[in-house]
């Protein structure tokens, strides 16, 4: 099996969501509905001294995240139906529309939160954008929509030899499942950081 991931350069990424819209376009997806999200993490304070100058703490960095196509998928783990399997060639993890019965246990389950539900009542996730391509190969239109160059795709296991110094978890993103993804810490990332933008990123309208 070849197991694909993405790899993301949180330390130039600049917020500017080119890699959401371009799967809103290709997906042709709406609000509130996202495969990818970008997620903004912030701190910090404004402190004001016996002079009365302002100093300030505050930080922000953004992290860029869609379906990790986790090793251990709790979508997978909890699907009650089975629908939901992780495909042996791409590592790829997705449901059977014909089992699925929309009760979104996945989404529910999934640390991300990713899987969406359709108007036709079904969860629907990220599939590397393979239902866009011919011959169903891994083609993901957010990675090459990235400005800063901030997003790589490809084999984890030689992203991660690229890029040995990579995490799997940052901000609030945590890597219970295992997914399938590599950070590049922004230089604040290890100040933490609470989500700045939860409304952004949340599947409720």
């Amino acid at each position: 099996m070849t197991q694909y991931g993405f790899y993301v350069n949180t330390d130039i990424c600049i917020g500017c969501k080119a890699c959401m819209t371009a799967c809103f376009d290709r997906q042709n997806l709406e609000v509130p509905l996202r495969f990818r999200k970008v997620y903004e993490f912030g701190g910090g304070e404004w402190e004001q001294d016996d002079a009365g100058a302002f100093t300030t703490t505050s930080f922000t960095y953004y992290a860029s995240m869609t379906c990790g196509q986790c090793d251990n998928p709790a979508c997978v783990a909890n699907c009650p139906t089975g629908a939901m399997q992780k495909d042996e060639e791409l590592g790829l993890v997705n449901n059977d529309k014909s089992l699925c019965i929309g009760c979104m246990t996945c989404q529910k389950s999934c640390p991300y939160h990713h899987p969406q539900q359709f108007a036709d009542g079904l969860s629907w996730k990220c599939v590397m954008c393979t239902d866009e391509s011919p011959d169903a190969t891994p083609d993901p239109a957010c990675a090459k929509a990235c400005p800063m160059r901030c997003l790589e795709f490809g084999p984890i296991d030689e992203l991660r030899e690229k890029h040995p110094d990579g995490a799997n978890k940052i901000g609030e993103l945590p890597d219970e499942t295992s997914p399938n993804v590599v950070f590049s810490l922004h230089r604040d990332a290890s100040k933490g950081g609470t989500l700045m933008n939860p409304a952004e990123v949340s599947s409720e309208e």
